[in-house]
């Protein structure tokens, strides 16, 4: 059985940082890409950023682009978001999607003064 818990997120003031992390069990993490989608408050799901099974390929939404590094280390089964320079326009529920399988339920990331 799958399961992916996500952590990391919380109340930070414009240009701030976060770190998300995400564990994931019951599957063998290093065969799947991986990927972090966040939903506004109001808005539909909106993908953020992925990474290639061995993390030599990694991909970005335009708005993210140069503040946000995403990352992988398959021997501890944990996918991570580093997040600068964070914007309002960037609160949400961050969520990491592993391959396929269901989303859990996220982490809140709230940027505000």
């Amino acid at each position: 059985q799958v399961h992916l818990v996500e952590s990391g997120g919380g109340l930070v003031q414009p240009g701030g940082s976060l770190r998300l992390s995400c564990v994931a069990s019951g599957i063998i993490f290093s065969s799947y890409t991986a990927r972090w989608i966040r939903q506004a408050p109001g808005k539909g799901l909106e993908w953020v950023s992925s990474i290639s099974t061995a993390g030599g390929t990694t991909e970005y939404a335009e708005s993210v682009k140069g503040r946000f590094t995403i990352s992988r280390d398959n021997a501890k089964n944990t996918l991570y978001l580093q997040m600068n320079l964070l914007k309002p326009e960037d609160t949400g529920v961050y969520y990491c999607v592993v391959g396929n399988f269901p989303k859990n339920q996220g982490t809140q990331v709230t940027v505000s003064s």
